[in-house]
């Protein structure tokens, strides 16, 4: 388990970095000229297919055990991560507040991000559940 834990930091820490860096030129440069939602329709796909292989990567480099239980940990964990630092970039950078946060959400472009980050920490059970059917 503390391999899939381990996993689990690496690949929030490398997806968090690497979000963080589209999401500044998304924000900073292109809304500029396309609609919020349509930056982050292009966006999202880019994060989700680096998120595919980081993830085999790391289950790889980690020698993350072909369970469900180490995958979900894997998974889980990236994903607890990653909503609790989205959460504090949010209060601590950009002055929002818990509830100014859980209505982004709700918002055509919120959804799409948190469907997305749902998408980013179910690749470990997903991956386990495509090799066992092959």
């Amino acid at each position: 388990m503390e391999k899939a834990l381990r996993a689990g930091v690496a690949y929030f820490i490398i997806i968090f970095a690497l979000g963080f860096i589209l999401g500044t030129f998304r924000v900073l440069i292109l809304v500029q000229f396309i609609s919020e939602i349509s930056a982050v329709l292009l966006e999202t796909p880019l994060m989700l297919g680096a998120s595919w292989f980081i993830c085999r990567a790391l289950i790889r480099k980690f020698d993350v055990i072909p369970t469900m239980l180490a995958r979900l940990a894997m998974g889980g964990s990236a994903f607890t991560l990653l909503m609790i630092a989205e959460q504090l970039l949010g209060v601590f950078v950009f002055g929002r507040n818990l509830e100014e946060l859980l209505f982004h959400y709700q918002t055509v472009a919120g959804a799409i991000g948190l469907g997305g980050q749902v998408v980013f920490g179910s690749f470990s059970v997903v991956q386990l559940l495509v090799a066992r059917r092959h």
